[in-house]
């Protein structure tokens, strides 16, 4: 079974920044992508950013500029770099990895509020 263990979450002021790790129990190149997800109150969840194996990534436009996801595969750990925080971000942020014929897997969340 795998597992994801997210870290780094936390309260930030407006314009701040954050780093979330998202810590895996396999080699993440076994899984066709990783990525983040989030959910604000009464929202659905949504793609915040995501990584392939191949490393080609992809954002959200409501994020684009300002975050960055990055992957540290001796460490089996995917990051995700947040700039010029703002209230809109404040959600539970969630990591994501999809493995072709297995599943997809999700860790348990960590949240992340913005004060403005």
């Amino acid at each position: 079974q795998v597992q994801l263990v997210e870290s780094g979450g936390g309260l930030v002021q407006a314009g701040g920044s954050l780093r979330l790790s998202c810590a895996a129990s396999a080699s993440i190149l076994s899984f066709s992508t990783m990525g983040w997800y989030r959910q604000a109150p009464g929202k659905q969840r949504e793609l915040v950013a995501g990584i392939s194996a191949g490393a080609t990534r992809n954002y959200a436009d409501s994020v684009k500029g300002r975050f960055t996801i990055s992957r540290d595969v001796f460490k089996s750990t995917v990051y995700l770099q947040m700039n010029s925080l703002q209230s809109e971000d404040t959600a539970v942020y969630y990591c994501n990895a999809l493995r072709s014929g297995s599943g997809v897997y999700w860790g348990q969340g960590t949240q992340v509020t913005v004060s403005s």
